[in-house]
């Protein structure tokens, strides 16, 4: 019954906040409520599995691969986690980062709502009910982005809802193909019955229709053209929400299914995965670079990172796969606090444009040292979290004779110092001429960053630790036998 906690909690929840009557106190108090039982759930899930191992529970005793199987390993409770801490504090920053119109309809139901789609892609045993999970996060996060109806989210939100749309198609038809020759849905089953019944043709076409489903998601290259063009418009916390967890259900879809159905890491089609992340690592940064908006420059060096979640996945060894789900954990944390300090700007001057931003640092250096951990850490500099994670993935790369991807993953790294330099110098550091009065940041708006950026300084300083973790949940990832043994095996 644990498994099915963070997919129950949001749903009800959500039920609940739309039968109460609209009071704003109540609503919230629920809402807040809702997101802490996820996240006090995530956390007995993955104690439970670091004591026990691989959780299974089959929904209604029906035995595996008959029935619906919700499974909880080293990776996806790891990934549970992060949707319970990042829920609950975008839940709180939404009480003064939102305004009462988008509460009135329905803003919190709707967060729940995706929080639910997303802990049921993590947990979810068979890939239909992943296709079936990734609606649910659609539907919930283009309302979300619309929800004030204004032409830039409308413009932003058919833009997203439409690739992500197509996405769905290609990852429809690749489930469809894959049932007719396999006979089976249920992912323990495909990983055991798939070597018998796979073709070098059903594999090459099966791994490309993935590959584009999962990539339009995740946001890799040339496939992410439509995040730059959403995440900008909707309130921070929306776009902090999306930033944080949307992209990386497209990156453990990836890795999912990529290492139960297609385990040999000579395959060329890993080659071609190693060649779409160091791209999506170059042209993010690059695009990075040349923005004059704060949430934009955010949006491309969220592409231009996605490449350092999947390098390891394509490099095919644990060290390299447990380099990028550490990489995934960090830049969680990074992201969503970035987006969230972009509400600071929005709240005192109307705008992110850089070229009216400044002098934050000077007025409130506090507030502004805050900001500084998240900034410098997704550009990697020593010794946050964000240098441990790149550190990882480069030394994964050299110990596998990819000294090109090395290479790259430095310059890239030099990229985001400059990016992230460029960004705080514009909207912390310079004076402004702006003659009207700023209201300073209260701390009701300012302690939820600064939750994220205590939770980025943990990570920072229990690294070893978490990256022997994430390199036993990679291990996991790579060797399927007891993934296997646990779904069709029974356990519950």
């Amino acid at each position: 019954m644990l498994l099915a906690l963070p997919i129950l909690l949001p749903l009800l929840t959500a039920i609940a906040l739309q039968l109460l009557p609209h009071r704003p106190k109540l609503l919230r108090v629920v809402a807040f409520a809702g997101a802490l039982g996820i996240l006090m759930a995530a956390i007995a899930i993955l104690l439970r599995v670091e004591a026990e191992g691989i959780q299974v529970l089959q929904i209604g005793s029906w035995p595996a691969p008959f029935g619906i199987t919700l499974v909880a390993d080293l990776f996806s409770a790891l990934l549970l986690l992060m949707v319970g801490i990042l829920g609950t504090v975008i839940t709180g920053h939404s009480f003064s980062g939102v305004d009462p119109r988008r509460e009135a309809f329905g803003y919190h139901a709707l967060i729940h709502v995706l929080l639910m789609g997303v802990s049921g892609a993590f947990l979810t045993g068979d890939i239909f009910n992943l296709y079936v999970w990734f609606e649910v996060m659609l539907i919930a996060s283009f309302v979300l982005m619309s929800l004030h109806r204004t032409r830039a989210q409308l413009h932003a939100a058919l833009t997203y809802v439409g690739l992500n749309l197509l996405a769905s198609a290609f990852l429809l038809t690749a489930i469809g193909l894959l049932y007719g020759q396999a006979g089976t849905l249920n992912f323990a089953d495909l990983a055991r019955a798939w070597p018998e019944r796979r073709t070098a043709a059903l594999d090459a076409t099966l791994s490309m229709l993935f590959l584009t489903a999962f990539g339009i998601k995740a946001g890799l290259f040339p496939l992410f053209f439509w995040l730059p063009a959403s995440y900008h418009t909707p309130p921070a916390a929306v776009g902090a929400l999306l930033a944080g967890l949307l992209t990386k259900v497209g990156v453990y879809a990836m890795i999912r299914v990529f290492t139960l159905l297609f385990p040999d890491p000579s395959a060329r089609m890993y080659a071609f995965v190693l060649v779409l992340s160091v791209t999506t690592m170059i042209v993010g940064l690059i695009g990075a670079i040349g923005q004059g908006d704060f949430r934009r420059v955010l949006s491309f060096n969220l592409i231009g990172h996605i490449g350092f979640t999947t390098v390891g996945l394509a490099l095919g060894t644990s060290a390299a796969l447990g380099a990028s789900i550490l990489y995934i954990l960090h830049h969680m944390l990074v992201i969503t606090s970035l987006f969230l300090i972009s509400g600071w700007f929005l709240r005192q001057r109307r705008t992110t444009n850089l070229l009216a931003l400044g002098a934050l640092y000077r007025t409130q250096p506090g507030v502004a040292a805050l900001a500084m951990v998240p900034v410098f850490s997704l550009a990697g500099v020593p010794p946050l979290s964000g240098f441990v994670g790149k550190l990882a993935v480069i030394t994964a790369a050299l110990d596998g004779n990819h000294y090109w991807v090395a290479g790259i993953a430095l310059i890239v790294s030099l990229l985001t110092v400059l990016s992230m330099a460029r960004l705080w110098e514009a909207a912390f550091w310079k004076p402004v001429t702006a003659t009207s009065p700023v209201t300073p940041l209260g701390s009701a708006i300012v302690a939820p960053v600064a939750v994220l950026v205590g939770l980025t300084l943990g990570l920072t300083v229990v690294a070893g630790p978490a990256f022997d973790l994430s390199k036993r949940a990679a291990e996991q990832l790579l060797n399927s036998n007891e993934y296997v043994r646990a779904v069709l095996g029974g356990g519950g």
